[in-house]
């Protein structure tokens, strides 16, 4: 009898054994999991309170392992004057999200997401620490990199803000971009395989008007190659005033700015435009009595060249600036921008749009000016037949 029992207890021990074996695994998965976000948390705030020349910290992270990601809560990262030891705000998050992209992982590439919830990021310029905007977008990249250890293929700002700050000026400048949205695709090529792979779009809101910018790249390219456009419309001048008399000596009463642009880069060498226009100018208004007799003066000047050079019928001041040349050795057509601009007061206004005239081809079969003297390039056809839709 006592052989039987000893017999049959041996499958039931085994029992035991493996579900004591799972019991422990699972218990230690959940302790895993339930002690793994402040050991992530921790690392981060020790990471961000010991990089060069910054300091930051992070309120709180969350895990999503079924997903392959983690969000980071209430970040910011502060720039750190060597000097007086001032910490000076560069960038603040309200939520980071870093995980797997599972599209591209499907197609045998490994790579991650990031999306950025409520970013704001200063570029500033005081008297402690001159502001040195390609420096700070460079070091925040390698911030996010010691956080996405994988190549991110697809980015995104939602609600994001930018700003520029100069404190030594008078007035303190302070201009920004709000409602920043920006959506990057394919910055790995992980699927596309095409010419310009990789897209980027991005819109916001500047002073009652808006920025709309559109671009087809080929990041792995060994020279920059890219093809994009992007229009600025219907800015509000005269909320910019704090701009204009901290730069330019002046502010404005009335006026609306839009910018044109079209730019396309291939073999280190690019070409394209900018158009400016600016529509209702009005510079001299009743704020300005109380100025004194060299700010009147001065207002009076340059009020008087934006009458002088516009054209009446539209109400606006524009020009067209072509740039062209290689990444080390660039140039703008100022003698081309000058005639442009007098053609549109005098001749045929400016159409305030984008030309759609450049593409990668633009770059490599640039077209072929004809020698004109001052005259037949003032009257003559202009090299854009889009200029010439808004007759005067």
């Amino acid at each position: 009898m006592g052989t039987q029992k000893t017999t049959e207890s041996k499958p039931q021990k085994k029992h035991h054994r493996k579900l004591k074996i799972l019991v422990i695994v699972i218990v230690a998965l959940v302790v895993i999991r339930l002690i793994l976000p402040f050991v992530v948390l921790h690392y981060g705030n020790k990471t961000l309170a010991n990089m060069d020349g910054y300091r930051g910290h992070m309120e709180d992270v969350d895990l999503a392992i079924y997903r392959g990601a983690y969000k980071i809560n209430n970040i910011y990262v502060h720039k750190v004057d060597s000097v007086t030891n001032k910490e000076i705000p560069f960038f603040e998050a309200g939520m980071i999200d870093l995980s797997v992209e599972w599209k591209a992982l499907f197609h045998g590439k490994v790579a991650g997401e990031l999306e950025l919830h409520q970013p704001a990021i200063l570029f500033t310029k005081d008297k402690a620490e001159p502001g040195e905007l390609q420096k700070d977008t460079g070091d925040f990249r390698k911030v996010i990199k010691s956080f996405m250890p994988l190549q991110i293929n697809r980015f995104e700002v939602l609600q994001g803000s930018i700003h520029y700050i100069d404190s030594t000026s008078k007035p303190l400048v302070n201009i920004k971009m709000d409602a920043v949205h920006i959506l990057a695709r394919n910055l790995k090529n992980a699927v596309d395989t095409s010419a310009l792979p990789a897209s980027v779009i991005a819109s916001a809101d500047v002073y009652d008007g808006t920025l709309s910018f559109n671009m087809k790249l080929n990041p792995l390219a060994d020279t920059p190659t890219f093809d994009l456009n992007s229009e600025l419309k219907n800015t509000n001048l005269s909320e910019l005033n704090d701009f204009f008399k901290a730069y330019g000596k002046f502010d404005v009463h009335r006026g609306n700015f839009g910018m044109y642009t079209e730019l396309a880069a291939a073999d280190g060498k690019f070409t394209g435009y900018v158009k400016p226009v600016i529509k209702d100018l009005d510079i001299v208004g009743p704020e300005d009595r109380h100025d004194n007799i060299v700010n009147k003066m001065w207002e009076s000047v340059v009020g008087a060249a934006g009458i002088v050079l516009r054209n009446q019928k539209q109400d606006q001041v524009a020009t067209k600036v072509p740039l062209e040349g290689t990444f080390d050795n660039s140039s703008a057509d100022i003698w081309y921008s000058v005639i442009v601009m007098l053609r549109n007061a005098f001749i045929q206004a400016l159409q305030p749009s984008i030309d759609y005239e450049i593409n990668l081809n633009s770059v490599s079969n640039p077209p072929k000016e004809e020698k004109k003297g001052f005259f037949n390039k003032l009257f003559g056809k202009d090299k854009s037949s889009k200029e010439n839709n808004v007759e005067e």
